[in-house]
């Protein structure tokens, strides 16, 4: 059987096709769009051939996070021996963190010029999620572009998940153009969230395609925690503070293109800014589309957006289907060295909303490690809307695990978004506005205004007895929480907190 002539294989023909040590570049942003039936044959595979006793692990490349089956059903059955750009799975991170899985952290917009010039050398095989795909090498890709348009392009042998589920019509959101490689490079003509300058669909050569695999699975995503009262209270700091903006004609009375980073904290930014009767109706040039973007351009509060997935819950992603006639226009799905590309963002002038595991007093950020030394997920996109914003805005909780962790530190141990791009830090005790101020200066408002009372004694001792400098610091004692927490399981073990109360 076939498919416009390409031949139809099983997922477990097509895992035999991968051998150990091959690099395998998987469609998916997040959960979305991800190749299904594949990787799960692929990890199968490599439980049989661990059996019996023969080495298989593969290189793995995606556009970013990828869901449960290759974040995770590869790292159960040690599948994966080198990974990047980012990942989100428990088990995954385990193995990174343990030496046993090689881990590139990295900028996702660099990732498809990484992949065009070679430096991850040569990609094996690319395993597309797909809607249709014609006899001419037309890939009409389903809820995320992310970066396999380059893949389709770079890899050896492609084979095609044809998901018999995803909707057809989801190709009206796709506007796909591949950034040709410098010097021969032009401007990128975007001048509005919604502008579309290329193709709904990507190009692979026919000759490279291999196979065809039938699918017929939804996108899994997981349902995010409803904000709680100290979510609420950042959202209503990040609202108070763009109205400030607004009456002092720092911002356009319609604001500027917003992004979001992922999570409950930024779902909860946006309802906020989408229910407060003084937010004018805006849009958003982002890189993922959240469920609570569904709603908000439902209720034409959000106008418009642009990403590169459509990072939605399977009720949600319903919701936009059976409105499809409403929300195609609306939004549009671009590669993501176009939806995280810094010309565009800082020409469209982006306020960027990402949150951060900690943030240091003098305004560092790290957004991707604990103790400098665990990987969590990764700097993500964080880093390209972070330096390129018109406004870059960091939010977290002030303390965590019952106030044993203070998100306020003295040094931050990695650092992913420095103090020359990070302008505005936000916890629930209130908003630190950091523009045009000295390192002293941010030291001194970033603890008043953001430090949770029960840390706030320590850190301004912290600050009287560091070496005088430009930048203060004691390096005998600039990780003492860090250290304290690895030690005794709290950063101020003396010091009791109950429901972040001191």
């Amino acid at each position: 059987m076939s498919v416009n002539s390409y031949p139809i294989i099983t997922s477990d023909e097509a895992a035999l096709l991968i051998k150990d040590g091959d690099t395998v570049s998987f469609s998916g942003f997040s959960p979305a769009g991800a190749a299904k039936v594949v990787p799960r044959a692929i990890a199968l595979r490599a439980r049989d051939e661990h059996t019996k006793g023969h080495r298989f692990k593969v290189r793995v490349l995606t556009g970013a996070s990828s869901g449960h089956i290759i974040d995770d059903e590869l790292a159960q059955e040690a599948a994966v021996s080198w990974r990047a750009p980012y990942q989100s799975g428990p088990v995954l991170r385990r193995q990174i963190n343990r030496q046993e899985v090689e881990y590139v952290d990295m900028h996702l917009s660099h990732v498809p010029q990484t992949v065009a010039e070679g430096f991850f050398g040569r990609i094996d095989f690319a395993v597309v999620e797909a809607t249709e795909i014609t006899s001419d090498g037309r890939v009409f890709l389903t809820t995320s572009i992310g970066a396999s348009p380059t893949y389709l392009r770079y890899a050896e042998k492609v084979i095609i998940e044809i998901n018999r589920h995803q909707s057809h019509r989801l190709r009206e959101m796709a506007d796909i153009f591949v950034m040709p490689p410098p010097p021969n490079r032009y401007p990128i003509h975007i001048y509005e969230p919604l502008t579309r300058i290329g193709l709904p669909y990507a190009i692979v050569d026919p000759k490279k395609v291999i196979g065809v695999v039938e699918s017929d699975e939804p996108d899994r995503m997981d349902e995010l925690a409803e904000p709680d009262e100290t979510g609420h209270q950042i959202a209503e700091h990040v609202v108070n503070f763009l109205l400030e903006e607004m009456h002092k004609d720092r911002l356009p009375q319609n604001l500027l293109p917003l992004q979001a980073g992922v999570g409950n904290v930024a779902n909860g930014v946006l309802a906020a800014l989408g229910s407060h009767p003084d937010i004018p109706p805006f849009r958003m040039y982002s890189e993922v589309f959240q469920d609570a973007m569904v709603d908000l351009m439902f209720d034409e509060t959000l106008m418009g957006a642009s990403a590169t997935s459509l990072t939605i819950t399977s009720h949600k992603l319903k919701q936009v289907i059976d409105n499809i006639d409403f929300f195609a226009p609306r939004i549009v799905l671009r590669p993501q060295e176009i939806s995280n590309h810094p010309g565009v963002i800082r020409r469209l002038g982006v306020i960027a909303m990402n949150t951060a595991i900690e943030i240091d007093i003098y305004g560092n950020v790290n957004s991707s490690h604990l103790y400098g030394m665990d990987i969590m997920n990764g700097i993500g996109g964080s880093g390209e809307f972070t330096r390129n914003s018109y406004l870059s805005i960091f939010m977290t909780p002030s303390i965590a695990k019952g106030g044993r962790i203070s998100s306020i530190v003295p040094m931050c141990p990695h650092i992913d978004n420095n103090e020359h791009s990070v302008q505005i830090v936000v916890t629930e005790q209130g908003l630190a506005d950091l523009r045009g101020l000295g390192p002293m200066q941010r030291a001194k408002v970033i603890i008043e205004k953001c430090a949770h009372p029960a840390y706030r004694d320590y850190l301004y001792q912290y600050i009287k007895n560091a070496r005088l400098g430009h930048i203060q610091h004691d390096l005998t004692r600039c990780f003492e929480l860090h250290r304290n927490l690895l030690e005794h399981g709290a950063m101020l073990p003396d010091f009791q907190t109950t429901n972040g109360k001191g």
